[in-house]
Parts: C-alpha cells; structure tokens; sequence
C-alpha cells in the first residue's frame, strides 16, 4: 500500500538509500511545493480521508464484484459466455489505457497543483457512470452500453484513486503512516461490508424478490436501483475530503503566495518525456523505488487472486451454497478490515517491510492446508486466515511507497504503482488456470496464487527498510527553505 520512524529509529543514521531518495527532493521544482503541509493534518481531516475509501468501496464491492457485473453476464443480457467475454474485453481496455495513463494524470496533477480538483473530478465522473447504469436494461441491447459504463467507470476510479493515495504522505507523519494507512484499508473493508448489506436487505432481498424498499424485480429494477445507491454512497461519503483538502490547498497557496498553482499547461507528449525521465531518475538515484513497484505489483497481483478465486473455489471445491460465499465474503471481508487496523499499528512499530514479509508467509502458511483438508470447515478457518494477513500487506505495500516518494511526485509515483499493478494483473489468474488444467481439479489452483505470493515474497526480502523517515522531514525542511 520500514524501519520505526524519526526517533524511533534503532540506529540514528539513513541508510545509503536515504541519502540517495533525499538527493532527489533537493532538485528545484514547482511541485516540490505541493508536497508540503501547511500544517499536520487534523483528526477530521485524516477522517474525511478514510470516509473517501469508505465511499469508493461501493464500486468495487457492489458494482464490479457482487452485484451489477453478475447482473450484466447474466442470461438477461444473452449467452452468458458471450456477456463473459465482452465484459472482460471491455476491462482488459480499461486495463491498458490504465497502464498507460495513470503515472502521467499523476503527474500532471502534482505539476499544476491541482491534486484536490482532479480527486473530485474522477470521483464524482466514478459516481455518475455508476448512476448512469440504471438505465442498462436487461436486454441484449444493452450490454455494450452496461459495459462500456462499468469500464469508464474503471478508468476514472483508477486515476481517482492515485490522487488519494498521493495524499497519504502529506496526511501523516513518520510515526502515523502506517496507522493511517491502515485505518483507510479498514475503512474500505467496512464501507464495502456495510453498502453491500444495505444492498441485500433493501434493494435485493433475502430470500424474496424484492427487498425492504419493495422496488419491482420486473425489469430489474430493484437490481438497476442498486446502482443509483451505489453512486450516492460514493458521492456523499467523498465529499467531506474534498472540502478539507479544498481548506489545506487554501492554507498552503497563503503559506507560498508565490506556488504556481496551475501555470502554463505542458502537452501530453511532454508529461511522457517527462515520465520517462523520472523513470531514468528512479533507476539512478532511487533504484530501490522502482525495484518495489515491480516486487510489489507481483505479491499486490497473488493478494487479489485470493478475493478474485476465492468464492470459485468455496463454490466448487468446498460446496457452498450462493449464500454460504456471500456470507463468508461479508466475514472474510470484516476479518481482513481488523487486519489492516493492526497491521497499521504493527507497520508503525516494526516497519512495513517487516509487515510485508510476514503477511506473505503467513498466506503461505494458511493457503497450504487447503490442498489436504477439503472440507467446508477447513475453508473457513484457511480462508478467514488468508484475509486476516491481506489487510496488512496492502496496507503495509501503500506505506513503505509512501515513504519512499520524495516529496511533490506523490501522484506521478503512486500513479507507477496503478501502471506496475496492471502490468502483472495477468499472473494469478494464468497460473491458477493452468494449475487447474495440469494437476485436473480446481483445488491445485491455489498452488498457482501461492507461486505468485512466494515469488513476490522472494522479490520483497532484498528490499531495504523503508528510509523515508528522516527523508520526509529533511524534504519538507528543504521546501520551506
């Protein structure tokens, strides 16, 4: 989503990669500005923070992983393969225009200073996209259009979500990154949790046709609602950053009267030239920064095939009914939401790097059994173990980021995080098919996620801890000189 911070550091000196990210931050530029604090940020701010991943969660929970995709692949929409494919089509575009513009919206919006403004356009973009799939009806004539909305609405999400993660180190300090970090982890485990409840007793239903609202399923309606909720949750629940950072931007631009605080707009080619020397950059004097985005788009790629495979195999393999996986979703979901607060805590006190590893091995650990015991019972206990340790390596891969982006590229960095991510998107699901189609049952499949989780493992261990704890500081010391 690191060695103990400022004082609590057990040896006072940075380590050579210190000195190597600080060097960076002492290069002149508009936007080192940017990534300074007027002053640290409030309680309520910090809250308002957490309340945005509160908020996005409805897209990811109900509208691409419970709800509104099972809606457009179901037979109302046609051959169901057919819907399949077309969906995942539409993704995998998403996918490469994510790749290739995430780092470059980032930066363009640490340049022009206008992170808050950008945040707000692609969250209420997210927002109307998923209001506008009401108006999918269940009808093969509305698939490209279901589709076409679900996959823009990918591409704002994304880039909205690059804009909020940027925030985090100028959000926290070196003692409460970690925290802080888990805390908006937490957050968006709970929001989802919460939203999608609210989904199966008003909208859906349990055990009827309708739900407690009593919207008709005819039409799919009740179904089609779900996405106007889903909106209005995003909507409310971001706004409250939004107004808070709208009020530090206000602080910082009386603080530096001088900040360019928008300037001459460069070209699109020109924010790629410059990608591609911050790139170069990286690989001269912060090679231990381009070396995590790779090690962690591997292990962030094994993470999300445990959510993604996770309900085929408790339908396939372990005989779950629809609503056994969507209970165990709800729990597992709850179990890895509390991991991510502890890990938070732990990340603070240990490092993340540290946190890291030991989530890593202990999937390993919980995932193993799997393969011998194959009953319902097992899942359960294996399973809940397995999101109670990704929670923190999320958390903790977003923290030890943090600290290695030198101040005023927060955007433009964790906008390689979005790109490094989508790159190796494909690696658990390949090897889960082919262990699947070599071994002849579904169950090896977990051998498949478990090759991507060791090999992210393997690529974690040569990493230094985190240095940016004497950096952050010695970045804002060099802006406000």
């Amino acid at each position: 989503m690191s060695s103990p911070r400022s004082s609590s550091r057990p040896h006072g000196r940075p380590t050579p990669e210190a000195h190597r990210v600080s060097a960076t931050s002492r290069e002149p530029s508009s936007a080192r500005d940017s990534g300074s604090t007027p002053h640290p940020a409030k309680r309520s701010t910090i809250t308002a923070w957490a309340l945005w991943d509160m908020g996005s969660a409805a897209f990811n929970a109900i509208m691409t992983t419970f709800v509104f995709t099972v809606y457009l692949t179901s037979k109302s929409f046609g051959d169901t393969d057919h819907a399949s494919a077309t969906l995942s089509a539409g993704l995998t575009i998403a996918g490469v225009l994510i790749a290739a513009l995430a780092p470059v919206t980032g930066q363009r919006a640490d340049v022009g200073g206008r992170r808050t403004l950008w945040l707000g356009i692609n969250t209420y973009a997210t927002a109307a996209l998923m209001a506008a799939c009401f108006f999918v009806a269940p009808d093969p004539s509305f698939l490209l259009l279901g589709m076409g909305l679900i996959c823009a609405a990918n591409v704002v999400n994304e880039f909205a979500v690059v804009n909020y993660n940027a925030l985090l180190p100028e959000l926290s300090t070196p003692a409460s990154v970690g925290r802080i970090s888990g805390f908006g982890w937490a957050c968006g485990y709970f929001g989802g949790i919460i939203a999608l409840g609210i989904v199966l007793v008003a909208f859906i239903g349990l055990g009827s046709d309708t739900g407690m609202l009593g919207i008709p399923a005819e039409g799919a309606y009740n179904v089609r609602s779900v996405a106007l909720f889903a909106a209005a949750w995003c909507a409310v629940l971001s706004t409250p950053l939004l107004i808070a950072m709208r009020r530090r931007d206000a602080a910082r631009l009386h603080s530096h009267p001088l900040q360019d605080a928008g300037g001459k707009r460069e070209s699109l080619a020109a924010s790629y030239r410059r990608l591609w020397g911050t790139l170069k950059r990286l690989y001269r004097t912060s090679p231990q920064t381009l070396y995590f985005l790779v090690a962690s788009a591997v292990f962030r790629d094994g993470l999300a095939g445990i959510f993604t495979f996770g309900g085929v195999l408790a339908a396939g393999t372990f005989g779950f009914a629809t609503t056994d996986v969507i209970i165990f979703a709800i729990v597992g979901n709850i179990v890895a939401g509390l991991g991510a607060l502890l890990g938070g805590k732990l990340d603070d006190a240990l490092g993340p790097k540290r946190v890291i590893i030991a989530s890593l091995i202990g999937i390993l650990l919980a995932a193993a059994p799997l393969l011998v015991f194959r009953s319902p019972v097992a899942f359960w206990i294996c399973g809940l173990a397995l999101c109670a340790f990704v929670g923190p390596a999320q958390s903790a891969s977003r923290t030890y980021l943090a600290q290695l982006t030198p101040a005023g590229q927060e955007g433009e960095i964790f906008g390689l995080y979005s790109t490094t991510g989508r790159a190796t998107s494909f690696l658990a699901p390949t090897l889960f098919t082919l262990f699947v189609s070599l071994l002849g049952a579904q169950i090896w499949g977990i051998v498949g996620i478990m090759a991507v989780i060791a090999l992210g493992l393997v690529l974690t261990l040569p990493l230094s801890p985190a240095p940016a704890a004497p950096n952050r500081a010695l970045q804002e010391q060099t802006v406000a000189g």
